[in-house]
């Protein structure tokens, strides 16, 4: 807990200037550094949703939960800062308010967030988390709802990671893999995912014009999976081929050189080492 006059008034407006003018500082310091926008700007729960899909969700009940997990709000993104700092005088009132009932020892109801993978979005409760901050705390009790989505959340930071997901989600739509093998194709550039769908779509396409039959997304992902993308990628290894990048990005590359450049859609030796030079 920051240092204590016994003045619980006196304590809570110091707090509160302190909160204000780190968060005035680090956005500063982010300006200075040239960084992007939004790295210091609370994370916006539909939109975060709404780029890895939601399912579902469950209630999970009463639980303590890590205060640095807390990454976002529902509906006070311009209120607070992404540490929960105070983005404005208009809170002062409110936040001494509950500074100093924490300081006193008086018992705070628990918050209110939706748990999306290992991060959490608070409904209700945003200036009880702003001053746990303030005074040190590293947990809180909170009454959480878990989100299930389509794509798993890990890697996002900031709003700029939205955008990698929503494609990611996309393709995961197009080129429905099961879970186990749907997370082994990774990019690292958006626009790398829609590339793929239409790399795996034209596979497909290819494939039940040869069988003559039909054959749904799932069946046609799983054969592009098994029959394509792993004896591919197994060759670029073995040809020192995936270089710094994802596998998926190496077979990505040379996919489109195969064809570009030979005219075919085969695999041989004779392509990897053309390939390869």
């Amino acid at each position: 807990m920051p240092w204590d006059t016994g003045l619980r008034s006196v304590d809570a407006e110091s707090d509160f200037q302190r909160a204000r003018r780190r968060q005035v500082l680090s956005r500063l310091a982010h300006r200075l550094r040239r960084e992007p926008d939004d790295i210091n700007l609370i994370l916006p729960f539909d939109e975060v949703v709404a780029a890895v899909g939601r399912t579902g969700e469950r209630r999970l009940g009463l639980h303590t939960i890590d205060l640095h997990s807390i990454v976002g709000s529902v509906d006070r993104t311009s209120d607070f800062d992404r540490r929960f700092r105070p983005t404005s005088n208009r809170l002062r009132e409110r936040w001494q308010g509950i500074n100093m009932a924490q300081r006193s020892g008086r018992g705070m109801p628990p918050i209110s967030v939706y748990r999306v993978g290992d991060l959490h979005f608070v409904r209700d409760g945003h200036h009880r988390v702003s001053v746990a901050l303030a005074l040190g705390s590293s947990v809180i009790e909170a009454h959480v709802t878990e989100v299930l989505t389509q794509v798993p959340v890990a890697g996002i930071s900031d709003r700029g990671d939205l955008v990698l997901k929503g494609y990611e989600r996309l393709f995961r739509q197009r080129v429905p893999l099961p879970e186990e093998l749907a997370k082994r194709i990774v990019c690292r550039d958006p626009w790398n995912y829609a590339e793929l769908s239409e790399n795996v779509e034209a596979w497909s396409f290819r494939l039940v014009q040869d069988a003559g039959e039909y054959l749904s997304r799932a069946q046609a992902a799983r054969r592009w999976y098994d029959e394509e993308y792993r004896p591919v990628v197994a060759m670029l290894h073995e040809a020192d081929l995936v270089g710094r990048g994802t596998e998926a990005e190496a077979y990505l590359r040379v996919a489109c050189d195969r064809y570009r450049l030979i005219r075919a859609h085969q695999w041989s030796d004779e392509i990897v080492a053309r390939l390869r030079g």
